[in-house]
């Protein structure tokens, strides 16, 4: 389970987890090495050499123990290593900065490493399957290059899970609902998981160490909150409702074709390069954010 956002995604995907456990499946929790400013003062995302404590596996993902954890240089602990903390076993970060086909080698490594035999991708919010035309978009760079490296897996299964619709702030519960639709027009919907009340309790034990708004804001969703929210400073507002407690899952192979964004990066080398791709088609990413904010 990949939360592919940066930050507290990995805190989310402890509720797709849940199901899987509860079934007797065992799970592996991961996300990228890619706090946001509030977390690492230093924009954008972390290669490998700059991840202290962690365990590289390969060009791309490193493992963090639990009794280690990994933090930046400047000792800013990473989402994944307060969260293998909590867990009391190792979870995985991957390193987006070479690009979905470095970070897609890492992935595999660290599957191969702990015996994993299907990769889920776990969005919280929605802005992952988004078009690049609505207004709210605001962080689409992350999600798309790891969706991108999602695809290029090989023979290892890829699924990609959509929880918390509208809960980053960014895409409205009906426009998240409405890339549902497309994408079951294309045949991809699975099915739908829920969060059951014991998930929610893990995510809110789990935010009390490792820092993530999105994710809290599906648990309270999950005890029945409606209405709207503030998050990110008053920045943004979340309209909480059922829908916010469930997450969507899709075949990525068969999704691919109605995600533009993450085909536009499917071939850059670098974060950058990434970021270019979406600048292209007129799409603002978190990195410009970060950069402008760390250079205003």
């Amino acid at each position: 389970m990949i939360g592919i956002g940066g930050g507290g995604d990995a805190v989310g995907s402890l509720a797709v987890a849940h199901n899987f456990e509860a079934a007797g499946v065992e799970t592996v929790l991961g996300g990228v090495a890619w706090e946001r400013l509030v977390v690492d003062p230093i924009a954008g995302p972390r290669p490998l050499v700059e991840i202290v404590g962690a365990r590289a596996l390969a060009a791309g993902a490193a493992v963090v123990d639990p009794e280690i954890g990994a933090t930046t240089p400047e000792g800013a602990h990473f989402c994944e290593s307060r969260l293998a903390s909590f867990l009391g076993r190792p979870t995985i970060l991957v390193d987006v900065t070479e690009g979905p086909a470095v970070a897609a080698s890492g992935i595999e490594a660290a599957a191969d490493e702990l015996e994993c035999d299907i990769v889920i991708l776990v969005d919280v919010g929605g802005d992952a399957i988004a078009t690049g035309s609505e207004p709210g978009l605001a962080s689409p760079l992350c999600d798309a290059v790891m969706i991108a490296a999602g695809s290029m897996l090989g023979s290892l299964p890829c699924v990609l899970g959509v929880l918390g619709a509208g809960c980053d702030g960014e895409l409205e519960p009906p426009e998240v609902l409405e890339r549902v639709a497309a994408l079951a027009r294309a045949g991809a919907w699975l099915g739908t998981l829920g969060v059951p009340p014991e998930a929610a309790t893990e995510i809110e034990r789990a935010a009390e160490v490792a820092t993530t708004e999105a994710s809290v804001l599906v648990a309270r969703a999950a005890r029945g909150a409606v209405g709207p929210t503030e998050i990110r400073g008053g920045r943004r507002t979340v309209e909480l409702g059922p829908v916010a407690a469930l997450c969507f899952v899709f075949d990525l192979v068969a999704a691919l074709p109605e995600l533009p964004l993450a085909r536009a990066v499917a071939g850059a080398g670098s974060i950058g390069k990434a970021r270019d791709a979406l600048a292209a088609l007129g799409i603002s990413t978190e990195l410009d954010w970060e950069e402008d904010r760390v250079a205003g």
